[in-house]
């Protein structure tokens, strides 16, 4: 026997037909022997229209409110999922986040995951029955409902399988698993059957859509593997193949000279580029222009500072979230005569194209052969960040589909 948490986002719970889907698939695992608990989203498209009433009624509005009425949606998933599971024969019940509890801080809109209680649910699984518990959803210290922010399912299914230590935690949505590039971008890419989670916290980091950023951490920070599936590609009782996401502990790793450099690119369009012109040279001016933009809570991704040719002065040139621009630009010109630097420049379109691999530790030429393929099709580098197992590049935007093609033909990720 085994003790599964299944994750099923907004579309494969879009309406009442893929509700009773789900039930199916639910009940079939416990029909194999399995212990099931169920994290479930909101309705395909809810959130956005419950978000969008929001800021229509108060665009600055309380931003514990904005949970109340954010957060519903998954309480009518919850409670449609037990009720197909009931009319099958299964001892189902429906558990909002406050209810359990799922004990969050006060940070509305984001707020992070501190403990899940489970006693209660791990009573009904034990007699057989099926918890549903809605996903995205918290309770903060002083007794205010939360909300954890966009992909907070998958975050609080993976914490959920953590805290009952399950064999697996299955996210089930519209897609078969992670591949080696955005298949609507690239024809031929590869569905993974495996991938360490290492590589897909980066893929997830770096744009890539399929899995929440922090889901993968608290998978990787608690050894919960994960499985990416999708809920409409077979009918309950078949064979399930998706793609598996676990620690290196957890794999068998290929020979090194067999084994990829590369095992996925990905892409962001989320991003812009601030440069600051003729910057003293001198040292903790770096310190000092971001002091500023961390104070903002605005987080800084790529940074590169240019060599300085007179001894005076250098442009430092960084990205943030694209929404970020207007905020960083108004505190940088704030303080530009504390700074002394010339002027303050700002890029949104550009985007940020990744290749990742554990196997960059073991090869050579991993960046070469990104550089030449880029170079092949004339799209010009802007900006370069690395790290082990990854090489991150920011281009003009209009590149984008381009590079990202090339390089899934360079690395040969199709075959």
């Amino acid at each position: 026997m085994a003790l599964i948490v299944q994750k099923f986002g907004g579309t494969s719970v879009s309406h009442l037909g893929p509700i009773r889907r789900v039930a199916r698939r639910v009940k079939a695992e416990l029909d194999a022997g399995n212990e099931v608990a169920v994290v479930v989203s909101a309705m395909a498209g809810v959130t956005d229209q419950l978000v969008g009433w929001v800021r229509e009624m108060s665009p600055n509005g309380n931003h514990e409110e904005h949970d109340v009425v954010v957060s519903s949606g998954e309480q009518v998933t919850s409670g449609l999922v037990a009720l197909a599971l009931q009319r099958l024969g299964v001892e189902a019940r429906s558990w909002m986040g406050w209810q359990l509890p799922v004990r969050t801080n006060a940070s509305h809109s984001r707020a992070r995951i501190r403990e899940i209680e489970t006693g209660e649910i791990k009573q009904l699984m034990a007699a057989g029955g099926v918890p549903v518990v809605a996903g995205f959803q918290g309770l903060s210290p002083d007794g205010r409902v939360t909300t954890v922010g966009r992909g907070g399912s998958d975050t609080l299914a993976v914490a959920l399988a953590a805290a009952l230590r399950a064999d697996r935690c299955d996210l089930y949505s519209d897609v078969t698993g992670v591949f080696t590039a955005d298949p609507w971008i690239v024809n031929n890419a590869r569905k993974l059957d495996k991938i360490t989670c290492e590589e897909m916290l980066e893929l997830a980091s770096l744009g890539a859509k399929v899995l929440d950023p922090r889901a993968v951490q608290i998978a990787l920070r608690h050894r919960v593997p994960i499985q990416v599936l999708s809920s409409f590609a077979d009918l309950p009782g078949t064979l399930v193949e998706g793609t598996i996401i676990t620690d290196v502990w957890g794999m068998q790793l290929e020979d090194d000279e067999n084994q990829n450099m590369v095992t996925g690119i990905a892409y962001s369009r989320d991003d812009a580029k601030i440069t600051v012109v003729r910057v003293p040279d001198k040292p903790g001016v770096a310190a000092d222009i971001l002091a500023p933009l961390s104070e903002a809570e605005i987080k800084i991704d790529m940074i590169v500072q240019n060599v300085s040719h007179d001894g005076k002065a250098t442009d430092i040139t960084f990205t943030i979230a694209r929404d970020d621009a207007d905020r960083a630009l108004e505190a940088l010109r704030k303080m530009q005569g504390k700074l002394e630097f010339e002027s303050v420049l700002s890029d949104s379109e550009v985007a940020k194209v990744s290749v990742i691999g554990v196997g960059m530790q073991s090869h050579a030429g991993v960046a070469q052969t990104m550089f030449s393929a880029l170079a092949e099709n004339d799209i010009n580098i802007q900006v370069i960040s690395t790290s082990e197992i990854k090489i991150s590049v920011l281009i003009a935007e209009e590149h984008t589909e381009r590079a990202v093609r090339a390089l899934h033909a360079a690395y040969r990720l199709d075959e």
